[in-house]
């Protein structure tokens, strides 16, 4: 199974440009110089070795999700950092036991002196569990990692097999126990805490923000490096709250340059009165603005490719400006995710950001005769995968009380040129599922799945649970399982 390997992560070149840049020096000059790796101590982000090597041609479109969207003949994706990619560490809090929630059947908790507690779910379930060993302790050293959009919906609209498959694992099962499972999406545009409360009325199960991972999230890393940012992408001004909450310190975004300057956008046709009202116009001759972030979808492609370009060109992030040297002084671009193709409530797959980021490396290509730079975060770059290692370890504390990565992982996904690329060159088992992008007989020639291809997400989950913990395993949990009432032993299940 092809992997990321230390040859693909141009360590030792990216390593000699850091050293230099940290002692003073520049970074050496050639034809697409690499950007020093930002520094950070140890209570900092985390660095992740960037996964592909620093060099690609653009005549393939830029980038290996596109003309050659195949792990076994994967291409290079110009990241920037040749080294390492921040990405931030888990906040992890001390939590409480997962049954210390337990109440007494009048709402009071529990204390010394007071009645027995009364028999509940929790409590039930807990004696199964612990009369249960071998499938309690399979069942802990399992999880999964769930794509959203065409996985469990398509836009606004559930997929109904998507909330079976979350009831199973959030304890409706023979041991009544919590199965671990994130969410690793290329979504974005909304704050982390807004689409989870939105998935979880869709989908009716609970979505925590400790369990959820869009493309843009590992990049809230970045706000330690950067004061004032180009956020580029999502509906109305969504991206620059989830930039707020990032803790970026000065957030422009596009309309508040137009709003400064029409012409900077000829093409621009409508500017409502609420765009001007909610932008924030000031002299951006005197502004540096540091970094571009594409945080999302492009809703305007003319006005946000020319500004791109105007700061890509400019002299140190200063609009109205050129560079005498534009490669060397060029700031840096980063973007959450790579998506050619996103699944949505319209019956053909629509353009993701991939396609913006392509135009805008071909169009930067054409104008100053170098490949542009860039970083991509997202599925299926590895630092993506680091993080989601953080947010499983974090999220199996949270509902088990034991901070540490499950053996056994389950990427289930759509796409095979994320998902399944994603989670096979990491070694988590992948399952394909074609509600989707994919839609195919059989498995993805390109991109096979590792462990099949499903109908849909309730056929993948439910396999995978067979696989670990036995053939026998029954969905549904059910009251006469109680070891002293109930019918049977649970002992008998084993």
């Amino acid at each position: 199974m092809p992997a990321y390997e230390d040859k693909d992560q141009a360590a030792d070149s990216s390593d000699k440009v850091q050293a230099a840049t940290a002692n003073g020096g520049s970074a050496p000059k050639h034809s697409n110089p690499t950007l020093a790796v930002p520094g950070a101590d140890d209570e900092g982000p985390i660095e992740v070795p960037a996964s592909r090597s620093s060099i690609a041609e653009s005549e393939h479109l830029m980038h290996s999700l596109s003309m050659s969207p195949s792990q076994v003949e994967r291409r290079s994706s110009r990241n920037s950092f040749g080294a390492s990619l921040p990405i931030p560490r888990s906040r992890r809090q001390s939590r409480q036991s997962r049954l210390s929630s337990v109440t007494l059947a009048d709402g009071r908790p529990a204390r010394p002196g007071m009645p027995a507690i009364q028999p509940s779910r929790e409590i039930l379930s807990s004696q199964v569990q612990d009369m249960s060993a071998v499938k309690t302790s399979a069942a802990k050293d399992m999880a999964f990692a769930f794509d959203i959009d065409g996985v469990l919906v398509h836009g606004d609209r559930l997929i109904p097999e998507g909330r079976r498959a979350l009831e199973i694992l959030n304890g409706d099962n023979e041991l009544g126990i919590k199965i671990p499972h994130i969410f690793l999406t290329n979504g974005s545009g909304k704050p982390e805490a807004a689409r989870c409360a939105q998935l979880s009325k869709i989908l009716g199960s609970p979505i925590s923000t400790e369990q959820f991972i869009q493309s843009h999230t590992p990049m809230s890393a970045l706000a330690e490096y950067y004061d004032t940012v180009l956020v580029v992408g999502g509906e109305k001004y969504q991206c620059r709250e989830v930039a707020k909450q990032y803790g970026f310190k000065d957030i422009v975004v596009p309309n508040d340059i137009y709003a400064w300057d029409p012409t900077i956008s000829p093409l621009k046709e409508f500017f409502t009165a609420e765009q001007r009202a909610t932008s924030n116009p000031r002299d951006f001759h005197k502004v540096k603005i540091d970094a571009i972030l594409v945080f999302s979808d492009s809703r305007d492609y003319a006005t946000d490719l020319q500004i791109i370009m105007d700061l890509l060109q400019s002299e140190n992030g200063v609009l109205g400006t050129r560079a005498k040297d534009p490669v060397s002084q060029r700031i840096p671009i980063y973007f959450s995710q790579g998506d050619l193709l996103c699944p949505t409530e319209h019956p053909f797959p629509r353009m993701s950001q991939g396609t913006f980021r392509i135009a805008l490396e071909a169009i930067y290509k054409q104008i100053t005769g170098v490949e542009l730079e860039r970083v991509v975060y997202g599925k299926p770059e590895l630092a993506t995968y680091k993080y989601a290692d953080e947010v499983m370890a974090s999220w199996m504390e949270v509902i088990h009380n034991d901070e540490r990565l499950p053996k056994n992982i389950y990427m289930i996904g759509d796409n095979p040129q994320s998902d399944i690329i994603g989670g096979n060159m990491y070694g988590w088992n992948t399952c394909l599922v074609r509600t989707g992008v994919y839609q195919g007989e059989g498995n993805d020639k390109e991109n096979p799945a590792s462990f099949g291809v499903f109908n849909n997400v309730l056929e993948a989950v439910q396999a995978a649970l067979r696989k670990e913990l036995g053939d026998d395993f029954k969905f549904n949990w059910s009251d006469s399982m109680n070891p002293v009432t109930g019918q049977y032993s649970v002992s008998a299940i084993e």
